[in-house]
């Protein structure tokens, strides 16, 4: 049966197939294509792009999370999403918008931007978010970190990785819940990757027992595009067919939503699988 994740007053119903966020980075320095949309034009032709080729959403992001990023003022962030939110909402309105964000000033104006779903690094642990989630109905995405962009590479250590990272989204629905969002209204996120507190061991864990990281049925985001750890198992992290292989096996481990960069190759898999 298809999971369902509340966002605007009403239910979507997840494909069965996986559905797919496409990352639009509007960032002059994002690890793999910094710069190369941080025009609001040249953004949106790239958000058309990925509509065209299968994604069911568009995440937008003004600031880098590569290992060692300085924070980025939410008023610098916000005039980077803002724009593009605007143009893609006004030329693609049916699609469905994230805003990749840990600033909830930056949200709340993303959200009124015509934005669906707030994407949140900090597990909405960040000043403000958990009041700024409680007061719309947006989709939240609740990503699991240990430390923080700038520090989260240093020595990461857990000791059951699996049972952390559970019990990690058990505390945060709770708060949510408790702060008065719907727990429908929640995708959580692993948070993949050597950037946010995991070597490639415990990332690897992680996806072999991602269906165990799941509460109260919620549905799972596999954000595995172009992560660093992949070259190890699957041969060059920025070949398509690298992160397709990866979020196959996310996706028979019970992932929902794939967040990716390469849109066409993998909705091309994920319909043939």
């Amino acid at each position: 049966m298809a999971r369902i994740w509340q966002m605007g007053g009403s239910p979507w119903e997840l494909p069965q197939q996986g559905a797919i966020m496409g990352i639009l980075n509007v960032t002059p320095d994002s690890f793999s294509d910094g710069g190369t949309h941080a025009e609001p034009a040249a953004a949106l032709v790239h958000a058309m792009a990925l509509a065209e080729q299968g994604a069911d959403v568009i995440d937008v992001g003004g600031e880098s999370t590569r290992p060692g990023a300085q924070e980025v003022p939410p008023a610098e962030e916000a005039a980077r999403v803002l724009p593009v939110l605007r143009a893609i909402r006004r030329e693609l309105p049916r699609i469905r918008l994230s805003i990749d964000t840990r600033h909830a000033e930056v949200a709340r104006a993303a959200l009124d931007a015509g934005a669906d779903i707030v994407n949140d690094i900090t597990g909405l642990r960040a000043h403000g978010m958990l009041e700024l989630c409680a007061q719309n109905d947006c989709g939240i995405v609740l990503m699991h970190m240990q430390g923080n962009p700038a520090t989260m590479q240093d020595n990461p250590r857990y000791a059951d990785v699996v049972a952390q990272v559970r019990a990690f989204f058990e505390e945060r629905v709770q708060a949510a819940e408790q702060a008065g969002i719907d727990p429908q209204r929640i995708c959580l996120d692993p948070g993949f990757g050597l950037s946010f507190g995991k070597t490639a061991a415990h990332n690897m864990a992680l996806l072999e027992h991602l269906e165990e990281l799941r509460v109260r049925n919620l549905p799972l985001m596999s954000a595995l595009s172009r992560k660093r750890f992949l070259k190890d198992y699957f041969g060059n992290r920025f070949d398509p067919q690298s992160t397709v292989a990866a979020s196959l096996l996310a996706a028979a481990r019970g992932a929902d939503i794939h967040r990716v960069h390469d849109v066409q190759a993998l909705r091309r898999a994920l319909h043939c699988s």
